[in-house]
């Protein structure tokens, strides 16, 4: 589920808690008497004009809340229709589409939300690479990977089916580190036919004991999938500075 679509039923979710918890509270019978309920309705309210009462102030309040977070969404939902939704459930009335359909209405939406996040990720994602490739010793390959060698390294180089250990660091376009082996103190060891295409052919142009710089646009990194999650979000182009250590034997581990 993507950030915008996490953020639409976390918005729900809150105005809901908010409904439930006011219908909870217990009344006391003798706080109030019915001659009084006219002047009631204004009781503690702040002067706002067009918002008379407490329950119109809390109401617009949280309208006002939850459209903020919608806001970045506006033109992908049809407005009337969410308040038509929220009226139905809150006036206890008849829904217009069963669980199954609204499943199903919510999954189509999140897959719009996806799509045209991983477009636009795509394109910066692009914009950056064509700048980088200006870089002096940053060289690109047909399938548009982008490396550059900082230590030349005078081992054999590995297969598409060679298990390798190496040590890296990853990150984002805007230099966020999303994962270091580094880090963690100890390089990771895999088979190069497990990991993400950028790193199998880059993996392939390096000698053992080589450190390379490399660029991938998203076709070869994690697509338009991103990592569910995060924290890499569809259609990103990913930079990765990586050490080749060692061919790894399996029968030695």
């Amino acid at each position: 589920m993507n950030t915008a679509v996490r953020t639409l039923a976390t918005s729900l979710l809150a105005a809901s808690l908010l409904v439930a918890l006011g219908a909870c509270k217990k009344i006391d019978p003798d706080a109030a008497k019915p001659a009084a309920d006219a002047a009631d309705a204004s009781a503690g309210a702040l002067d706002i004009a067009g918002l008379p009462t407490v329950e119109q102030q809390a109401g617009y309040a949280i309208g006002l809340q939850i459209g903020g977070t919608l806001e970045e969404i506006k033109d992908e939902i049809d407005v009337d229709a969410l308040v038509k939704g929220m009226r139905t459930t809150l006036d206890g009335g008849a829904p217009l589409m069963d669980e199954a359909q609204a499943r199903e209405a919510f999954e189509a939406f999140g897959q719009r939300m996806q799509a045209k996040m991983s477009a636009g990720n795509r394109e910066a994602g692009e914009a950056f690479l064509a700048e980088n490739a200006k870089q002096e010793g940053v060289q690109v390959t047909a399938s548009g990977l982008q490396y550059k060698v900082l230590q030349e390294g005078a081992g054999a180089k590995p297969g598409p089916d060679s298990r390798v250990s190496v040590h890296y660091r990853g990150s984002l376009a805007d230099g966020t580190v999303f994962d270091s082996s580094y880090e963690r103190g100890e390089p990771a060891v895999f088979t190069l036919s497990s990991v993400v295409p950028g790193w199998q052919e880059g993996l392939q142009l390096m000698p053992v004991g080589s450190k390379y710089m490399l660029w991938l646009p998203s076709a070869l990194g994690y697509g338009d999938m991103g990592t569910p999650g995060g924290p890499i979000a569809p259609g990103s182009a990913l930079v990765f500075e990586v050490e080749l250590l060692d061919i790894v034997d399996p029968a030695a581990e």
